[in-house]
């Protein structure tokens, strides 16, 4: 079985509600945050997959189409791999917030269906979010998990960074 590193998207991976960009729905607006691809380049190297499993609904809510939402993650992909990280797979949930679907997090399908997909072991694995959502997406899944932030919360542990997250993945 395979371990791996889910992640959030948007507050984990690339700035949201910033000065500089307050949603992602074009790849110009994908600015990946500091330490973000020698994060992911580190778990790599530690035989880690690494996931992005992000709701997006913007999609639901008609402020882009799923054609413009690849090319966004093409864009975020190809500025990781220039730091040598690779993401091994994306999902997403592009139903509207609140339409009760089973895939929008806090629900934890989007993590079965990678795990199943990669032979992943849930729980040698780790659920890297922003929100409480995330945390209980990892939890419910049976994942460990992390909170990128300031308050602990339901996560397990928690770090301001990625890259800090990661090293502390890697040392335990």
């Amino acid at each position: 079985m395979n371990k791996a590193v889910f992640l959030d998207r948007d507050g984990v991976i690339n700035e949201v509600l910033t000065k500089r960009v307050k949603f992602v729905n074009k790849p110009d607006q994908m600015y990946l945050l500091e330490g973000v691809g020698e994060g992911i380049k580190m778990l790599n190297d530690a035989n880690f997959l690494v996931f992005v499993v992000t709701n997006q609904g913007g999609v639901g809510l008609g402020y882009m189409k799923e054609e413009m939402l690849k090319r966004v993650h093409e864009k975020m992909k190809k500025d990781i791999n220039e730091y040598g990280g690779k993401i091994d797979d994306i999902i997403y949930c592009p139903h509207k917030p609140h339409a009760g679907c089973a895939c929008r997090k806090p629900e934890p399908e989007m993590l079965h269906t990678l795990a199943n997909k990669h032979q992943v072991s849930l729980k040698e694995s780790y659920m890297i979010g922003d929100r409480d959502v995330d945390i209980m997406a990892g939890k419910q899944a049976g994942a460990k998990t992390i909170l990128i932030g300031d308050e602990e919360g339901l996560a397990d542990k928690h770090f301001p960074s990625l890259y800090e997250a990661a090293e502390w993945i890697i040392a335990h």
